[in-house]
């Protein structure tokens, strides 16, 4: 995975770059149909003030709301160096916590910086289908440590992709990497958060012969069929939701939303993939700290030969509040039963030995 860009100078000369697109992206599967109504929403670069550096322990903000963005990116290269100020803006939204999925050897040390830095992150590590390829001889040894040295971490992100990219990925190398780790979450009794593209019924076969998972298994930016929701659910998943649904059909992801247990109810953005492109719901854009300290301590992975990129298409933590519009009224519920319904699913699938998640300093 290609790194961030060093970023010493001021804010006002900042030229954020990117490598390739985060592989956590899942695009819609072949047939769903057209696209919701879409506007093109730049996410422009504003700057904001500095703030002081968040609590020992995620605070109820202000919001109406409160949130678990139950799948990110945030050490991905694109938005690393402005995490800190990501986190902030999302916490003054009302999102109190964050999973950060690694998905490479690559990234997994950003991840368990990052928990390490900021107490609402919960760290999260595997090995992408996308990376497969890119694996040492010693990758599970590493991912074992990994786990050792960060006993609050889940699994992911892992899964099976046959999609564009993907399918240019032998399929059976990504089925033993996949299944060595689905075991690793069950060894360990952690989640594990999954990616699947264009291979639900692989997966869902896979699940069959190793499950049940008693911690639970997040099935991240679900665009799956409402046909195969009980197969899944009955194996102990939870169905996470992000603004790629936008892009099926509406009709399509209503009776898919319906057919969901609402105690298997996520909601998380994939962020900086997966911005939610709809009329009527616009999206925030990404805050910058006018000061250097955030970004003092994630320069250090820095690559100034990065490609130059328009950041028009990434997408952050607080834009999780469209997600909530947006499932709720497919749902034809209120936000405000979505929100707490989804946050209660969240804090009771990340509630495992070892975690910083605890229902009981989460119930208020």
């Amino acid at each position: 995975m290609a790194r961030p860009p060093h970023l010493g100078q001021r804010p006002h000369h900042w030229n954020l770059r990117t490598p390739p697109r985060n592989p956590s992206r899942n695009p819609p599967e072949p047939g769903s149909g057209h696209r919701s109504k879409l506007r093109e929403s730049p996410l422009s670069v504003h700057r904001v003030s500095s703030p002081a550096t968040m609590a020992q322990a995620p605070a109820r903000a202000a919001s109406a709301v409160r949130l678990f963005d139950a799948h990110c990116h945030l050490q991905d290269p694109r938005v690393v160096a402005v995490a800190p100020a990501l986190i902030r803006a999302a916490a003054a939204s009302g999102v109190a916590r964050f999973a950060v999925n690694g998905t490479s050897e690559k990234d997994w040390h950003l991840v368990k910086r990052m928990a390490e830095d900021h107490p609402a992150v919960v760290p999260c590590f595997g090995l992408h289908p996308w990376w497969v390829p890119e694996r040492s001889p010693d990758w599970m040894d590493s991912l074992r440590r990994f786990f050792v040295e960060t006993p609050e971490a889940a699994v992911g992100e892992i899964g099976l992709d046959k999609g564009s990219h993907g399918k240019t990925i032998d399929f059976g190398d990504q089925v033993e990497v996949f299944r060595r780790q689905l075991k690793l979450a069950k060894e360990l009794d952690r989640p594990v958060s999954v990616h699947c593209v264009r291979a639900f019924g692989d997966l869902l076969e896979i699940l069959k012969q190793i499950g049940p998972f008693p911690a639970g298994v997040l099935l991240h930016s679900y665009l799956g069929s409402a046909e195969m929701v009980s197969g899944f659910a009955n194996l102990g998943c939870y169905f996470s939701l992000s603004g790629f649904l936008t892009g099926m059909k509406s009709s399509k992801a209503k009776k898919m939303l319906k057919s969901i247990p609402l105690d298997r109810i996520l909601l998380e953005t994939d962020a900086p993939d997966a911005l939610p492109k709809l009329d009527n719901f616009p999206v925030s854009p990404i805050p910058v700290p006018t000061s250097d300290t955030d970004t003092e301590n994630q320069s250090q992975d820095s690559d100034p030969q990065a490609p130059a990129t328009s950041n028009e298409s990434w997408n952050h933590p607080a834009n999780i509040l469209i997600v909530l519009k947006y499932v709720a009224s497919l749902l034809e519920m209120s936000e405000a039963e979505l929100a707490e319904t989804s946050y209660k699913n969240a804090i009771n699938l990340f509630s495992y030995p070892g975690s910083k998640v605890h229902p009981e300093a989460e119930a208020n």
